[in-house]
């Protein structure tokens, strides 16, 4: 059996475990960046003995340097939405990874994407985002349940969201742009969304509109749509699985997916649950670039698979960053 198929039938912690032990020693054999960055650490990869103690990558890494365990040909590259500076790039060997992930992920833990009509909030000029390749699958793949981008210059139509009484409404959402069509939309029924509605945030201004922390984000769209929860959806350029919260900003990993928290004085030391820490992701279906990644965000871990994300780390504060980015 491939990685492949191994990765998305993953259903216990030793299979997981199993996996990751081979999928490591396939990066230290094919992926020479990852391989040069444990020979600058002075790691014996051969005299690891706990999960835990694989180094993780700094994901800085994907701004400078092409990442992979494969040839130099890719399906897609996706690349980061920053608005300043150098932009992560993500080479992307095997497409269908990807899609196996978003599908797999998602219905892990929402069920069959046949049974949601799928609405995107997005500006879908970029055909190089992750995210935006995510939803447009979605909306392809059940086109005929209503599903499709939502144009901003379409938020002042009242029939925007029409009621599909047998298919849940799944809205798929960038901060700034959910709080520009609250702002625009010309709404008539005040509980009109409520019924088989489900709201998630992907996070992100994108230098659009004023930063607001989460709580008060999430307040907003609460009293609007009428709901109990938002939803929230924890992933990124450099990986190709994501991370669900259903309530209270609490995500969950599918099960190709670990989080670790690492201490914020020494980058190779993982803390106890309930520990503010850098976050690190081990992500299996990463195989063919790296799955071991160092980000850049502050988090806690509350359960062994259930963490908080608090925020962006001041990078000035990571010690030992110039071992980090010294190789190659």
């Amino acid at each position: 059996m491939s990685f492949k198929k191994k990765i998305f039938s993953i259903l216990e912690k030793k299979e997981f475990d199993n996996l990751t032990w081979d999928i490591f020693h396939y990066q230290i054999q094919n992926n020479k960046l990852y391989k040069s960055y444990l020979q600058s650490l002075e790691v014996n990869p051969f005299e690891i003995r706990n999960i835990s103690e694989i180094p993780f990558l700094p994901i800085s890494f994907f701004k400078t340097h092409r990442i992979s365990s494969t040839t130099n040909c890719y399906d897609i590259i996706f690349t980061s939405s920053g608005t300043t500076g150098i932009k992560s790039k993500h080479y992307i060997k095997d497409l269908s990874i990807y899609i196996d992930s978003v599908r797999n992920g998602f219905e892990f833990f929402y069920g069959p994407i046949e049974k949601f009509q799928f609405l995107g909030f997005f500006p879908t000029d970029r055909k190089d985002s992750s995210l935006i390749y995510m939803v447009k699958y979605l909306i392809q793949k059940t086109y005929k349940n209503g599903s499709h981008f939502v144009p901003h210059t379409f938020y002042k139509d009242k029939h925007i969201i029409p009621n599909q009484n047998d298919k849940n409404i799944f809205i798929f959402g960038l901060s700034f742009s959910l709080l520009d069509f609250i702002e625009k939309y010309n709404h008539t029924k005040q509980n009109e969304f409520q019924n088989k509605v489900i709201i998630m945030e992907t996070g992100g201004m994108k230098g659009k509109r004023k930063e607001i922390i989460r709580e008060e984000l999430h307040n907003i769209l609460k009293k609007f749509f009428s709901v109990k929860e938002i939803h929230s959806e924890y992933g990124m350029t450099e990986l190709l699985s994501q991370a669900y919260a259903k309530k209270n900003g609490i995500f969950q990993c599918p099960p190709w997916m670990k989080i670790y928290i690492r201490d914020t004085e020494d980058p190779f030391i993982h803390v106890d649950h309930n520990k503010i820490g850098g976050i690190d992701i081990i992500d299996l279906s990463n195989y063919l670039s790296c799955p071991f990644i160092s980000t850049q965000d502050l988090g806690k871990k509350i359960s062994d698979n259930e963490f908080e994300v608090l925020g962006r780390m001041d990078f000035s504060d990571i010690r030992g960053c110039n071992l980090m980015t010294s190789i190659c």
